[in-house]
């Protein structure tokens, strides 16, 4: 029988790991989930049924490992970002991991480690800050302005003080869902390479959701920037774990030197390239994704809320007295967002229209009660 009086505690764990909770968000099963920015439309049964031919055929050589290389998968990625980016990508300039989470591991891992530091700037992506503790790189959490966007001069003073190693730029961010433009990048970047060669790394897995272009056509003639992506969002398969990356073809070769053998297997690489066929289907619904975003943040307006400008598919609002009561406040109408601790503030997913109705319809009722006193 399991003795289970030890506790993690009693283990002998990393000491940056200490202390520390996984990352996760509530999967409760209620009637409107919007915690956790998923695309809220099935994938259509025709690609449904293209993913089971993909797969059978990948099937028939499971007894043999994949494709190390995952040729295929990055020739069809490369072709998709030249396509929405108008930037030429090559195979070489591509690669894929499970999910842009492992992509990010495997930066930090190359790039990272013992000895080094990695700078975002917060609220962001809590993933940056786990994966960098995760391979033991320092987390260094720079500055935001109030409404949540990046005040260059205040920023670069925060590279020049802290020299990291790796700069993480989110953009959409999360959970706020600010955009940067390109000469924002550009600006971090060249003030990150005047105190010493650093690795910028733009996440950009809400990339599609935003009004701006993508900032993939920055990687040229920069090899020490890169731009993550995933297929989780747009794509609609969260459940495939499919991210990848753009970069200069030296960075594809660094990151392979930290690669487990054979990481994608032969069923998601098949998975994935049935998706890249549906390109044009799962871009409308991301359309659609985008006029449904607007569309609520408008009505969180009328409301008399605060809404953080967004270019992601999902909206950060309030300001709550008490963020954690209204909450659980919607969650007891049966709607699910996410409360990701910044002050006052909850984020919400983009749903279907019935779903971002329900939402509304419960946050109305929400805000008449004391737990929704907005300050």
């Amino acid at each position: 029988m399991t003795d289970r009086t030890t506790t993690i505690d009693d283990l002998p764990i990393r000491d940056e790991l200490r202390g520390k909770s996984p990352y996760g968000a509530p999967q409760l099963d209620v009637p409107v989930r919007l915690n956790t920015n998923e695309n809220p439309y099935p994938l259509p049964e025709p690609l449904v049924a293209r993913i089971a031919e993909r797969v059978a055929e990948a099937a028939r050589e499971l007894n043999r490992y994949p494709d190390r290389d995952a040729v295929e998968l990055r020739t069809a990625l490369a072709a998709y970002l030249t396509r929405t980016t108008d930037f030429p990508v090559r195979l070489e300039n591509v690669w894929a991991a499970n999910g842009s989470n492992e992509v990010i591991q495997q930066l930090l891992q190359t790039f990272g480690g013992p000895g080094r530091s990695a700078m975002g700037y917060a609220p962001t992506y809590q993933m940056h800050d786990l994966i960098s503790r995760g391979t033991g790189t320092r987390w260094l959490p720079g500055p935001r302005r109030d409404d949540f966007t990046i005040d260059l001069d205040e920023a670069r003073r925060s590279i020049e003080t802290e020299r990291p190693d790796v700069l993480f730029l989110c953009s959409p961010n999360n959970p706020t869902g600010t955009a940067l433009d390109p000469e924002t990048v550009l600006a971090l970047h060249d003030a990150a390479q005047a105190v010493k060669p650093t690795m910028v790394i733009v996440d950009e897995a809400y990339g599609e959701f935003s009004h701006h272009r993508s900032l993939v056509p920055l990687i040229e003639g920069r090899p020490h920037l890169v731009v993550t992506r995933t297929m989780s969002k747009a794509f609609g398969a969260a459940g495939l774990r499919l991210g990848y990356l753009a970069a200069d073809p030296a960075v594809v070769d660094a990151v392979q030197l930290v690669r487990l053998p054979y990481h994608l297997s032969s069923v998601n690489q098949a998975t994935a390239l049935a998706a890249l066929e549906f390109t044009d289907t799962l871009l409308g619904y991301v359309e659609q994704l985008k006029g449904e975003r607007d569309r609520v943040v408008a009505e969180l307006r009328s409301l008399g809320l605060a809404v953080t400008e967004s270019d992601a598919n999902f909206v950060q609002f309030g300001v709550f007295a008490d963020a954690q009561a209204a909450w659980q406040a919607l969650l007891d109408r049966g709607v699910l967002v996410r409360n990701l601790g910044v002050a006052g503030r909850l984020r919400v997913s983009t749903g279907t229209p019935e779903e971002n109705d329900a939402f509304l319809d419960a946050l109305r009722s929400v805000l008449k009660e004391p737990e929704g006193a907005v300050s």
